[in-house]
């Protein structure tokens, strides 16, 4: 079986695990990513599952964050009242994750782990995201099939990513990282961008039907939905039947 870990995309990130909550620092986009990426995965959720309870609308759902860094979305998951499990190759950012989730008071379980290692296991997950994540491993066909094998009969899958396209790559690549330098030179290879119709074609071909898309674009503060799907995007979506009546063998 090929693996997913990139040993240079551990390096780049290992270098930064300091930075992780300084909200001035190289994770600042991310930050500011962050409310748009929680919007988006929970109505991802409604739409698959239905309404969610008010107060903690994901209590009861066990989600699977898959390259979770320092734990920027895997915190507002676990207050939303998800039991959370952060997954991370790099083992300075789950360090940095546990830290920071003991002195918020919240029971987030991190490993350093791969996803095609944790799904080994076979344990599965109600909800699995991957947020700007995919752009950044080795085999993109084993890390699918990883998610295939963990998402549970009636689980969501959420991904983030940056399109494959020119504005995507000179705004991601050259003007964010060599002249605006808000992100650390060498955090992407144009290379491993993603376009939406490879994702839905490539889970489809494990059962798994992302139907949903959305583009983000920044405003003053933050980011916000688009139509747009040429920069950075979200894709979502379920198993197109019941996992077990799919025809889905793990691989």
């Amino acid at each position: 079986m090929q693996s997913t870990v990139d040993q240079k995309e551990i390096d780049t990130f290992a270098a930064l695990s300091d930075k992780w909550w300084d909200m001035k620092g190289p994770m600042r986009p991310l930050h500011s990513f962050t409310p748009i990426r929680v919007d988006y995965i929970t109505d991802a959720i409604r739409r698959v599952k239905g309404a969610l309870p008010e107060q903690t609308p994901l209590q009861n759902l066990r989600i699977l964050d898959i390259g979770c860094g320092g734990g920027l979305l895997a915190e507002p998951m676990a207050r939303l009242g998800g039991t959370v499990t952060g997954i991370d190759v790099t083992s300075p950012a789950i360090d940095a994750a546990r830290t920071h989730a003991k002195a918020s008071g919240l029971d987030i379980t991190y490993h350093c782990q791969s996803a095609e290692d944790l799904a080994a296991s076979g344990v599965t997950f109600d909800i699995i995201y991957a947020s700007e994540v995919i752009e950044h491993v080795a085999d993109r066909q084993v890390f699918i099939a990883a998610i295939a094998d963990m998402l549970a009969d009636d689980g969501v899958i959420v991904l983030t990513t940056i399109n494959r396209t020119l504005p995507a790559i000179a705004l991601a690549k050259y003007v964010l990282e060599y002249i605006v330098r808000i992100v650390p030179a060498g955090t992407h290879d144009p290379k491993k961008f993603v376009k939406p119709a490879e994702l839905r074609s490539e889970f489809a071909a494990v059962g798994i039907l992302l139907d949903d898309t959305t583009g983000f674009a920044p405003r003053p503060g933050g980011f916000t939905r688009v139509a747009n799907l040429a920069i950075n995007y979200g894709i979502s979506g379920s198993w197109m039947r019941n996992k077990s009546d799919s025809g889905y063998e793990s691989l």
